[in-house]
């Protein structure tokens, strides 16, 4: 039977929505039929995202502060009127440095950020999910959750830690219907990643262009990858072609072999 990738009327959240990976998974998501709210906290950038596509719903939303993710929930619950498919994207770089010269704010931002908001908006999405009838949970971890992250140990530990989150809640919750996958992503082109290698490329003492040579060095296939891949992957876990895909940390990384 051909697989079927459509997602027709399904009820999706998505945080860090408006940018990079969450924008190319809302739009993906909304062209396969899903009816798509998200969050973020660029203003600006929700601002052109309803634009440029009116039909994906929005609020402004820091995901690390719970009354905000509660209000996050509520307006959830009025526009969508449920929930089908979380996918817990937001994220945070993190400080980059050796360990005993980062500061403990910074660590602690990074994981009220990377993990301790995943706790929170899955928390308040699971009933909703379970009386929908089952559904999926997709989280976003890292390459940096499954290799060593040398000056980056932070977000490795809250990457790290969104992998045992989603292998635990698979199980837990995978007799109610509820399938919960995490995707770990390679290099993605962006933004975000050109900041990355700017500043490991200044903790090294090397040139922004050797930092992106050494990165690309260590990936099989000598390629980053897109944020478009990230979203296909989305796309299929939550589909009824990832029906009995549950509990995976599953790579998009173009086999990243090393972390540098």
């Amino acid at each position: 039977m051909k697989p079927d990738l459509s997602v027709p009327g399904k009820r999706v959240l998505i945080t860090a929505g408006a940018s990079g990976i969450g924008r190319a998974m809302a739009e993906t998501f909304a062209d396969a039929g899903a009816r798509v709210h998200i969050c973020d906290v660029d203003t600006a950038a929700l601002a052109e995202l309803a634009a440029a596509r009116p039909t994906i719903t929005a609020t402004v939303c820091d995901v690390s502060d719970v009354a905000q993710v509660e209000q996050l929930f509520n307006d959830v619950t009025r526009i969508l009127g449920g929930l089908d498919v979380l996918i817990n994207n937001a994220g945070v770089a993190g400080p980059t440095g050796r360990i005993e010269d980062i500061a403990i704010a910074d660590w602690e931002q990074c994981i009220a950020v990377d993990l301790n908001a995943l706790f929170y908006c899955t928390r308040l999405a699971m009933p909703m999910i379970k009386a929908a009838g089952g559904g999926s949970i997709i989280n976003l971890s890292s390459a940096a959750g499954r290799l060593g992250f040398p000056l980056r140990s932070p977000y490795a530990a809250a990457k790290w830690g969104v992998v045992g989150f989603s292998a635990s809640l698979a199980i837990e919750a995978g007799p109610e219907g509820v399938r919960v996958n995490c995707i770990q992503p390679g290099i993605v082109e962006g933004d975000r990643i050109d900041r990355v290698a700017a500043a490991k490329a200044q903790a090294y003492g090397i040139s922004l262009e050797e930092q992106k040579r050494r990165m690309v060095q260590a990936v099989s296939m000598r390629t980053m990858v897109t944020a478009q891949d990230i979203a296909n992957m989305a796309l299929f876990l939550a589909s009824d072609a990832g029906r009995h895909v549950s509990g995976q940390a599953l790579p998009v990384c173009a086999n990243l072999e090393t972390l540098a």
